[in-house]
């Protein structure tokens, strides 16, 4: 190889060294970058040249040059955020964002992930890319192929109606026992009645409705309830005339707690009550509760709603009552209905759900955003702006969803860069001396070259 191979060995290692510096600067730029993964340069030597020495023959390397650049996956240290489409991944997956200028034909991964919902309604990161996902069915589960994610942001919720009511109320012992069962009169409510509660309960289409329980002693341990609308709103009902649509009876122990409720089973009122037990208390003094819970329930066909909504709606009325010597009132009650509602936002679970919550209080799993990950990431392409591209290295991607294996979601929260800037100045240090090294190796060998030139003068 003679004097003058050192000279490419020094230029080989100018190179590659050289290319080593734009690695770690491209680390450095990239030091606040979401969802960066740094890269590191790895050399090989190259092809040694073989001579012929007394000894035999020996081989003499000629130079470096620079075998590949890794990419390095480690996780990257979370930054939390007060938008809730932000999201990070823990683990080794990937988001799948495709551009829709292609049709959204060809995938890309990244795991940056500052995402947000454009004007259309498409959850898009910021170079507009949309994110990929699944369609859901009623039941929360995934179906048919990889899909945008998409919202429609004009839609609407369908009504749902009251199914159950949680009543705690507590009826004073103290009360004027007003008459024997049946003694409860519609056309005299309030006259013949203890204590009242009312609360609006809704039908399939959203409609509220005035729900009042009446309850009326009528002896020590013995309470009648009943509720009733108004009749104008159910079938066969007169308007401003309250019409019964459940009653049934209330049974107290000494101390004042409930030990069974009385329902009527006809489907006018006019039946027999069906008794149900809270509590066994024969020969047992703890009081064990029954389960399950016995609850009343309104009239059959009572609730025969006459704007059309679906008929012969049936309501549990849970009846946490008690029976204290204090005065009548209501310490909670709730109902399961609502109305019909517009979507107001749209959020991301930490399931990876994207859930519309509506005006009316009810959230909704609309999709749910996909996850990938690869046998080996490390031979992903770079494809610009925090995303990479499937390469023959890398295999296949396996895709999947939160809890399949592919990693976590957490919201309001972003990946950092997981670039080390003490290692990066480090690495430039050694870099820089290799770089100097190998230039000083062209600069001697350029003086012995110089050398042998002076032998004739």
């Amino acid at each position: 190889m003679g004097v003058s191979g050192s000279l490419y060995s020094g230029v080989s290692g100018l190179n590659a060294n050289g290319n080593a510096m734009s690695v770690i600067g491209n680390n450095i730029a990239n030091a606040n970058t979401v969802g960066f993964k740094s890269s590191r340069a790895i050399f090989g030597d190259l092809l040694s040249s073989e001579i012929s020495g007394s000894g035999g023959i020996s081989q003499v390397g000629r130079g470096v040059g620079l075998s590949i650049v890794d990419n390095i996956f480690s996780q990257g240290t979370f930054e939390n955020t007060e938008t809730n489409t932000d999201l990070a991944v823990e683990g080794s997956g990937f988001f799948i964002v495709s551009d829709p200028s292609t049709g959204n034909s060809v995938n890309n991964y990244t795991r940056a992930g500052a995402f947000r919902f454009d004007a259309d309604g498409y959850m898009v990161n910021p170079e507009g890319y949309n994110v990929m996902g699944y369609q859901l069915d009623d039941n929360g589960d995934t179906i048919g192929d990889l899909t945008p994610i998409w919202a429609n942001t004009q839609s609407f919720t369908s009504a749902g109606s009251t199914s159950s009511i949680d009543l705690n109320t507590n009826i004073d012992s103290d009360s004027v026992v007003v008459g024997a069962y049946p003694s409860f009169d519609p056309l005299d409510a309030s006259g013949t009645s203890n204590y009242a509660t009312s609360i609006q309960v809704y039908d399939s289409l959203g409609s509220t409705h005035l729900m009042t329980t009446y309850f009326t002693k009528n002896t020590n341990q013995n309470w009648e309830w009943t509720s009733v609308v108004d009749g104008g709103e159910v079938a066969g009902g007169t308007s401003g005339e309250l019409e019964v649509v459940g009653k049934g009876t209330l049974q107290f122990d000494a101390s004042g707690d409930l030990i069974a409720i009385g329902v009527d089973d006809s489907t006018d009122g006019t039946g027999t009550l069906t008794v149900n037990q809270l509590y066994t208390v024969a020969g047992d003094t703890s009081s064990d509760p029954v389960f399950p819970k016995p609850t009343a329930t309104t009239l059959a066909g009572a609730l025969d709603w006459n704007n059309g909504a679906v008929q012969n709606n049936l309501i549990e009325i849970d009846m946490q009552t008690t029976q204290y010597s204090s005065p009548s009132v209501v310490v909670s009650q709730e109902q399961d209905g609502y109305g019909t509602g517009t979507l107001v936002q749209l959020s991301v679970d930490d399931e990876g759900n994207v859930v519309g919550n509506f005006s009316n209080g009810t959230p909704r799993k609309l999709m749910k955003i996909a996850l990938a990950k690869f046998t080996n990431p490390n031979a992903l392409d770079k494809a610009g702006n925090n995303m990479f591209a499937q390469s023959n290295g890398s295999g296949v991607p396996i895709v999947g969803t939160v809890g399949s294996g592919v990693g976590n979601i957490f919201t309001n929260a972003l990946e950092l860069s997981n670039v080390d800037l003490a290692q990066e100045f480090v690495k430039m240090i050694t870099t820089q001396r290799g770089f100097s090294a190998n230039s000083k190796t062209i600069t001697t060998t350029d003086e012995m070259l110089a050398e042998v030139i002076n032998l004739k003068r």
